[in-house]
């Protein structure tokens, strides 16, 4: 009788331990998912693959999420000119690929009474692609090149947490290491030859 008794106690004793164990574990250990891949490192991951035709685009957060296959979208959770500057800066750092930015021309015209923080955002704009060559057209111009281009070639679109309108930024990649100039006597020499 004594040895029945034992057994069970132990088996008792074993699953108490088992079951405050579980309660300790996970009051002391809370799951927290791991981070999601950074956005900084998927763009500088397919960067060697993109070349001039090429689109990314630093969004604000109202910019919708395309459906068309080749755009690819991500939320960065972080401010429009951080943003910015990250990817003009993993740009720079490719010799095969450079800028071409397009800013809406409505920009211009957003009313500081209506978008609070425009006018600082215009300036800081400014500074950050100082030394970029920019093009300014009607919104909608510039999202049917983008829609264009997206027939054929990849898009990056990079969501930020900015809430003022047309505040996005098109850069569209260009050959780094050829020019207009370079391509004119190209063909010059090629009519030449003919």
């Amino acid at each position: 009788m004594k040895e029945e008794f034992s057994v069970k106690h132990c088996i008792i004793i074993a699953l108490l331990v088992a079951i405050l164990g579980t309660q300790v574990a996970r009051y002391f250990y809370k799951y927290t998912p791991p981070p999601p891949p950074s956005w900084r490192a998927e763009v500088k991951a397919k960067l060697p693959a993109f070349g001039h035709r090429n689109w990314i685009v630093v969004a604000d957060s109202a910019y919708p999420s395309q459906s068309r296959e080749g755009i690819t979208t991500i939320a960065t959770g972080q401010g429009q000119i951080e943003t910015l500057k990250d990817v003009l800066q993993l740009i720079r750092e490719c010799k095969h690929v450079k800028p071409i930015v397009y800013e809406d021309k409505e920009l211009e015209f957003v009313a500081e009474e209506d978008a609070k923080g425009v006018l600082g955002y215009r300036a800081e704009l400014k500074t950050v692609l100082r030394d970029s060559p920019v093009e300014t057209e009607a919104h909608e111009n510039i999202i049917a090149k983008l829609d264009e281009a997206a027939k054929t070639f990849n898009v990056i679109i990079l969501k930020t947490d900015m809430t003022i309108p047309y505040t996005s930024v098109f850069i569209q990649l260009d050959c780094g290491y050829w020019d207009d100039e370079k391509q004119a006597r190209l063909k010059k020499t090629m009519l030449q030859k003919k």
